[in-house]
């Protein structure tokens, strides 16, 4: 009697066994891919360490049977733990940017991260182009080493709160040879960073619900919480960051926030600040542009 491992001999024949595997497990995606194919994908053309975007001059090659177990054993896994097929191979992609990951650290997988690896850039040079950079809840460093690559003149501080995750975002910098520009602060967002000012600052901050985060997936439950985590409406973080950064913006400075599908919420609450909705190729309406003067100077604390 023969076995999967003896019956698929070509790649496309592992393929098409994986997508299988995942849609009968009814595993789920996000994490850089958003289908059975595109993960199955990622997951063998890394384990035969091969371009993870070069599927078609491949896909009838045949294999030995040392890399048919070892995708055989990837796929299991995949669907036994039900972790991101990222943590398995411990890397993340946005835009053909490679980041090193943990568990340590939300998958990488960021709107802005679009925008300024993309054409999306331009939309921020309104002006002369940022001198400084704040990415706020940095977690991998990925938005960091992503607008320190797309404004090669601006110096970029990156804050994050958890200790285990600068660690990562750490060794993504030095990987990116970008120690000299990126500087690593631990803390609550803006509270290690007194008395400096920035010409552009970029956070996606955590923003889902506490009710969809109860009902995640083991895929997203994997994830640090806290890197999710936004309170009732998922829009307890971004309401700090309107708050506070008027204390850090340079005058002519501008903020880029993703808050997923918190664009009503937010229009509602805050009817005087002229939102500049930006759209991506995943997405409509899930970021925003603020310039610091639609800000206003810091608003005082309520006794």
């Amino acid at each position: 009697m023969t076995g999967p491992i003896d019956e698929l001999l070509t790649l496309r024949d592992l393929l098409r066994y994986a997508v299988s595997r995942f849609r009968e497990a009814g595993i789920a995606y996000g994490h850089g891919t958003t289908n059975a194919l595109d993960e199955a994908a990622f997951l063998l053309l890394w384990g035969l360490n091969l371009p993870i975007d070069q599927l078609d001059p491949f896909v009838d090659a045949r294999l030995t049977r040392a890399e048919r177990e070892k995708l055989l054993a990837l796929i299991d896994t995949r669907i036994t733990t039900r972790k991101p097929a990222a943590y398995l191979t411990g890397e993340a992609w946005i835009r053909g940017h490679r980041f090193v990951i943990t568990e340590d650290v939300i998958v990488p997988r960021s709107l802005i991260g679009e925008l300024l690896a993309g054409e999306g850039a331009s939309v921020l040079m309104s002006g002369d182009p940022p001198a400084r950079i704040l990415d706020l809840c940095t977690g991998s460093g990925c938005l960091a080493i992503l607008a320190a690559l797309a404004f090669p003149e601006a110096a970029v501080d990156a804050v994050e709160l958890s200790a285990s995750a600068l660690l990562v975002a750490q060794k993504n910098v030095t990987d990116y040879g970008l120690d000299a520009r990126i500087k690593l602060f631990e803390g609550d967002l803006f509270a290690p960073l007194k008395g400096q000012r920035y010409d552009l600052i970029i956070s996606n901050p955590p923003y889902v619900t506490d009710a969809a985060v109860a009902a995640f997936p083991p895929e997203h439950a994997s994830e640090p919480i806290m890197a999710h985590a936004g309170g009732l409406d998922g829009l307890t973080i971004v309401r700090r960051i309107l708050a506070e950064a008027p204390t850090i913006l340079a005058p002519d400075g501008q903020l880029l926030v993703e808050v997923g599908s918190g664009q009503n919420a937010l229009a509602a609450e805050y009817p005087h600040l002229p939102f500049l909705w930006l759209d991506t190729e995943e997405s409509t309406g899930e970021v925003f542009l603020l310039p610091a003067e639609a800000l206003g100077p810091p608003r005082k604390k309520r006794k």
